[in-house]
């Protein structure tokens, strides 16, 4: 994604144990229960024993978001996995990204109870990795899943790929919509080609800025009741999307699942079990990660310091019809 480079994935050890001044210092409960859910194990064997721990976890409804990454690598991360088109690719089937959205709106659907799903596109030549611009010009979410597979496709051929590639601008995002909700439960799905750019001229332990803000952000929203589960899609790589999955420390609780769709999509078994293993592998921590945020006390209520993200309207050709109060607007990142 955004020309990363494969190597030195790991992340540097001032992550892996970082000194005491490099967050705010958590309180007793925090340390307690961030350890608790440190490492929340994948021990679900079937969509329907998730399905009965999300509802004993007490989870009868959430709220979906959806950011999709259109960065240049797009046009060629599926060299093995997808015939060498691009990711991107509009035609007669679904292309891997229209796959992943379809599969787990079949399963995440049941949970959203007013079906409306704000998404958003990141990594374009309008956004790059500093902001992110939402799939309808006034900003309203998407009713369903076939809306959002409807305006992915209408969206697409008007788009420019660039880069490089950060998580940080979508997952802002979803705080400020958590926010704004009063502190509702949401799950972030990001799908992506690869992961967050590292270049050559990154040194060795360090991470990149791309990194670094994506890790600070990752960290911030563990301390609001937002999961986020990023779909992998395309060759990779995903060193540290893993590293990302396991390793992030000092956070409230475990809020980061990462998911290979090609390795699960690519196996030698029926269509339907390989949508099943791949919905299951999406979902299975958010009964333990929606346990976490009540057990935290940050379910519910507003937290009061965080900043308002104001998407960019969708990069379309006929700009003239898409005209609204972002125009006025010097910059998409404001303060609530």
């Amino acid at each position: 994604m955004g020309g990363g480079n494969s190597r030195d994935r790991s992340l540097p050890d001032q992550y892996k144990h970082p000194p005491q001044t490099a967050y705010p210092a958590r309180n007793e409960q925090q340390r307690t229960l961030g350890g608790k859910y440190s490492c929340i194990a994948d021990n679900y064997n079937s969509l329907e024993e998730v399905t009965e721990a999300l509802v004993h976890a007490g989870l009868e409804s959430s709220n979906l978001i959806v950011g999709i990454d259109f960065t240049k690598s797009n046009e060629w991360t599926g060299a093995r996995s997808y015939d060498g088109r691009s990711l991107h690719h509009i035609g007669n089937g679904l292309n891997p990204y229209e796959q992943a959205i379809s599969i787990l709106g079949k399963t995440l659907a049941a949970f959203d109870e007013d079906n409306l799903i704000p998404c958003f596109g990141f990594g374009d030549a309008s956004t790059h990795d500093q902001d992110v611009f939402s799939f309808h010009p006034d900003e309203r979410p998407c009713n369903g899943f076939e809306e959002v597979l409807h305006e992915y496709r209408e969206i697409v051929p008007h788009l420019s790929l660039a880069g490089p590639t950060s998580f940080a601008p979508v997952i802002d995002m979803a705080m400020t919509i958590v926010e704004q909700s009063g502190g509702q439960y949401h799950i972030l799905l990001i799908i992506a080609d690869g992961q967050v750019t590292r270049s050559g001229s990154s040194r060795h332990g360090h991470l990149s800025p791309q990194e670094q803000k994506t890790v600070e952000a990752i960290v911030k929203a563990s301390k609001m009741p937002l999961s986020i589960i990023v779909v992998g899609v395309g060759d990779g790589p995903w060193e540290m999307m893993k590293e990302f999955d396991d390793n992030i420390p000092a956070r409230a609780f475990d809020n980061f699942q990462f998911v290979n769709f090609t390795d699960i999509m690519s196996k030698n078994v029926a269509q339907s079990q390989k949508e099943t293993e791949f919905a299951l592998a999406a979902l299975m921590e958010i009964p333990s990660q929606y346990k976490a945020t009540i057990e935290l006390n940050i379910l519910g209520g507003r937290k009061g310091n965080v900043y308002e993200r104001v998407p960019l309207p969708p990069p379309v050709n006929d700009v003239t019809s898409f005209t609204s109060t972002k125009s006025s607007r010097s910059t998409s990142f404001q303060k609530s």
